[in-house]
């Protein structure tokens, strides 16, 4: 009994007894399941049936597979589009909301739901119906006097857009990182820049810009991951279509897993693209220093 209190009295034994929920969680539900589909990426499983080893099998099909080329192109296209979209409508509605006013709180938290419901299934229907060739945008274009019954969900070229412009409005979380990097900027700096005669955009360049580049980076680094894990857009509202010219990697990767029942292949996709988020995220800090501020003026 004493040597327990000793034990719960001590702030190592507390501290491992506090974090073994998050341990046994981390083991149980990602490392343990990683394990395993990295195992299931070198075998013939179907799920109704034993896996069978067949070494690089998986990979050899990937390589020869023109649609993972293609599902690849629109992957790279959506995120390398919808991510510096997102950022810039986020630097530009938090330096908007930057001065306090009545109403400031109310518009934070306005711009910051999209991010909160925007990647439910309820919204994706909802954007879905928007872009209808009998929705509410062609309805609007018709009000104003452009007759037009644009499908923009079945054509080739505006379909993806659709997926890209419901990620972009969800730049609320960005919106926020950003809002509070720019309360850490001293004033100082800007009264200077007053005494010196410089203008808003000069201010802008030299100042604001330079200091937000770590909080751009990391903004960068995050939303570049997303993009390539974003599913739920893809899988509600298209699903790959028109000829798969929206077929996402994640979507095609859910495909080959349990529709097709190509268990293995899809374990065999999801290891190449962690390995493709691991490259681009290494490029990005590979070019840090040459665009992020170090600190001097």
């Amino acid at each position: 009994m004493n040597k327990l209190k000793q034990k719960l009295n001590s702030e190592a034994y507390v501290g491992y007894l506090f974090v073994m929920p998050f341990i046994i969680g981390f083991l149980c539900f990602l490392i343990v399941p990683m394990a395993i589909s990295l195992y299931y990426a070198f075998c013939d499983y179907d799920i109704l049936s034993p896996p069978v080893f067949t070494g690089l099998k998986n990979f050899q099909k990937m390589f020869s597979d023109p649609t993972f080329f293609q599902t690849l192109g629109v992957t790279f296209y959506f995120a390398f589009v919808s991510v510096p979209l997102k950022l810039i409508f986020a630097l530009i509605v938090a330096m908007i909301l930057f001065k306090n006013s009545k109403m400031t709180g109310f518009y934070r938290a306005a711009y910051y739901l999209p991010s909160v419901i925007g990647g439910s299934v309820a919204v994706a229907i909802l954007w879905k119906r928007m872009f209808a060739i009998d929705g509410v945008l062609n309805t609007i274009l018709k009000n104003v006097g452009i007759k037009c019954n644009i499908a923009w969900l079945g054509n080739t070229k505006t379909a993806i857009w659709v997926l890209i412009l419901l990620v972009v409005w969800q730049f609320g979380s960005s919106m926020l990182i950003f809002l509070s990097s720019l309360k850490q900027i001293p004033t100082s700096l800007y009264e200077a820049a007053d005494v010196d005669g410089a203008n808003g955009f000069h201010k802008f360049r030299m100042i604001t810009l330079p200091l937000l580049t770590p909080t751009i980076f990391f903004n960068l680094v995050m939303q570049m991951i997303n993009g390539f894990l974003a599913f739920t857009q893809c899988y509600i509202i298209t699903q790959g279509k028109p000829m798969n010219s929206t077929l996402l990697y994640t979507v095609y990767m859910y495909q080959q897993s349990f529709e097709f029942y190509n268990t293995g292949y899809g374990a065999a996709l999801a290891w190449v693209m962690l390995a493709i988020i691991g490259l681009v995220t290494l490029a990005l800090f590979a070019t840090k220093k040459f665009w992020v501020y170090d600190g001097g003026l």
